[in-house]
């Protein structure tokens, strides 16, 4: 899990310095220790999916690709039911028709990239 924590601390940081954000105003904002949220950012610690609630909003993240990105949810669909999670709900069919046969490491920094485009894209029009 050490290699998906600087994967997620990385997207972390990446994403509050594109919006200008310090570490205390994300720690403002988010309810979460400024001194933790670096810990995250720098991989030593891994956030609980209660901390990627708290500073997903903030952040302007979504939730569910954030917690894909984590590794607590999987963005492959469930073969036994046929349904597709509420994550894939959101991307192109074509798109998650060529993620669901990648490995999950590819998977999530695929979600991770779309997860800043996105952002990007939601900054860009306000």
């Amino acid at each position: 899990m050490a290699s998906n924590g600087n994967e997620i601390g990385k997207t972390l940081k990446q994403q509050r310095l594109m919006l200008e954000l310090t570490l205390r105003e994300l720690a403002a904002r988010s309810g979460v220790c400024a001194s933790h949220l670096a810990r995250v950012e720098r991989g030593e610690r891994f956030p609980s999916g209660h901390i990627l609630r708290k500073i997903a909003k903030p952040l302007g993240l979504d939730e569910s690709l954030l917690m894909v990105t984590a590794g607590y949810l999987s963005p492959q669909s469930s073969s036994e039911t046929g349904e597709e999670p509420g994550l894939y709900r959101q991307l192109d069919p074509y798109v998650v028709k060529v993620l669901s046969g990648e490995p999950v490491t590819m998977q999530r920094a695929v979600v991770s990239l779309l997860t800043v485009v996105k952002a990007i894209a939601k900054s860009l029009v306000r």
